[in-house]
């Protein structure tokens, strides 16, 4: 018995399904393109064997332990480690046990559809995860990972992944970055500028992190100037490391354009823990409008990820850490907020900023629109919590009458759960075919730019986009 439904995702009207089971067949095994995602480098610079199914599949994924979470499953049995180092499970096989026994959870999600497909695609699982069938489950996937076709490196080439970039900090070392080009390994695994520790005022330890900032550069970064010169010097210590983007991760989208003097008061006032928290909303602002003058000189593509109330449990971020799955969607304007930047830079088209949302109802009425004649800017796909074939149906249907197909950039997977990149990556063109051969059924596009658009959508988009 397969997991998998061959036909899963494709539209039930029998000529539409047909139409998208052709477009699947000309995208399904071409290449992975990863832009945007936050696997450890680590794996691919020491290429050890993953330890267990737990900790491939549960511990480290958000989407999983959050439902589980939801349902009063502790955190600490899910063997996430407690910031204070105190004691979590640490048995492999009674936290696939919990997960298993709770697998009901996920029915209907976009994680079942990301688990069952790594169960069968890659471990050759054929019988539906339950408490009845974990131990020979676990057996089975805790086999292959001791084999060394199970690495991560051959994974990854056998996933047929092309590039995938990873997400560092400003402050990150990037030694595994460096392990891995140094390695000789065929790979191609980058690095991403990720400066929210030191472009967020709220960011724990914020001004410690600038003066780290400066003894990496030799910069005075407690200085206006200075800051932005140590920026530019690991942008391009980034660059060497593979990056072509950046990436910030700001609660809104509000942007500045503020005289340089008052910038230069503006970041005085945050380094030294004075800003309110308008002033910290404005400082995060002015810093996109500097991020992105800084890549019309070093090129890097600009990812803005607004629209997230992050670590919102305050007893969970401080027993956890940050990233525990409480991060929540908010209202997000993008039409007034992103005025002062589009009014200093939009009309570059050497200038690629590509925007995310996770407030749906912007797409038809302001982030289509702004994609659809700024040429600075592109729509990132349906991202997080609108990462899912229903999410991703919305997306299309609300964004490509006002941007096109050209002014989206394909498919992110944005994961941490290395065996979820090629069933991520199958879901997005499975529902694109879906959605395409819908259009070509209703008479609104040709089969022949079907085939192409299907291409683009899967592989050619984020190549162009992300300057890969």
């Amino acid at each position: 018995m397969a997991l998998l439904d061959p036909d899963r995702l494709f539209p039930p009207d029998p000529r539409c399904r047909d139409l998208a089971r052709a477009l699947h067949a000309g995208v399904r095994d071409l290449p992975i393109v990863s832009p945007h995602g936050h696997c450890d480098p680590r794996w691919f610079a020491e290429n050890a064997a993953f330890p267990d199914p737990a900790r491939l599949f549960v511990t480290p994924d958000h989407y999983v332990f959050r439902l589980l979470h939801s349902q009063g499953v502790p955190l600490e049995r899910l063997g996430v480690p407690r910031a204070d180092g105190g004691p979590t499970e640490s048995d492999g096989r009674a936290i696939w046990r919990l997960f298993a026994e709770h697998y009901h959870l996920f029915r209907a999600t976009p994680s079942r559809l990301w688990l069952d497909h790594a169960f069968e695609t890659v471990f050759g699982l054929t019988t539906r995860l339950s408490a009845a069938t974990a131990d020979a489950a676990y057996d089975r996937i805790a086999d292959c990972l001791a084999r060394p076709e199970y690495r991560p490196r051959a994974l990854f080439d056998r996933f047929g992944i092309e590039v995938l970039a990873t997400t560092e900090s400003p402050l990150d070392d990037l030694g595994w970055h460096r392990m891995i080009r140094d390695s000789g390994w065929g790979g191609r695994v980058i690095t991403t500028y990720r400066p929210d520790p030191v472009t967020d005022p709220d960011f724990a330890g914020f001004a410690r992190n600038v003066e780290r900032l400066g003894d990496l550069t030799g910069e005075d970064a407690t200085t206006w100037p200075g800051y932005l010169a140590a920026h530019r010097k690991r942008r391009a210590v980034f660059k060497d490391h593979g990056a072509t983007a950046t990436d910030h991760g700001h609660p809104t989208a509000r942007t500045e354009d503020l005289p340089q003097a008052e910038a230069a008061a503006l970041f005085a006032r945050a380094l030294a823990g004075a800003a309110t928290p308008a002033e910290a909303e404005a400082f995060r602002g002015q810093m996109l409008t500097e991020m992105a003058r800084m890549s019309l000189d070093d090129g890097l593509v600009m990812q803005i990820h607004p629209g997230s109330l992050r670590n919102h449990s305050a007893p969970v971020l401080a027993a956890f850490g940050r990233d525990k799955g409480y991060d929540i969607p908010t209202r997000t304007d993008y039409v007034r907020a992103l005025a002062p930047l589009l009014s200093a830079v939009g009309e570059r088209a050497d200038l690629t900023v590509i925007l995310f949302t996770l407030d749906e109802t912007a797409y038809a009425r302001e982030l289509a629109p702004l994609a659809g004649v700024y040429p600075a800017l592109r729509l990132g796909p349906a991202w997080w919590f609108h990462d899912s074939p229903e999410g991703m149906r919305r997306y299309r249907e609300m964004v490509t009458e006002t941007a096109g197909f050209a002014n989206t950039v394909g498919f992110n997977d944005d994961t941490r759960a290395f065996c979820s990149i090629p069933a991520r990556h199958d879901v997005a063109r499975r529902v694109d075919c879906a959605c395409l051969a819908t259009l070509v059924a209703t008479g609104r596009l040709d089969e022949d730019e079907a085939h192409e658009t299907a291409r683009d959508l899967a592989y050619g988009l984020a190549k162009r986009a992300y300057r890969l």
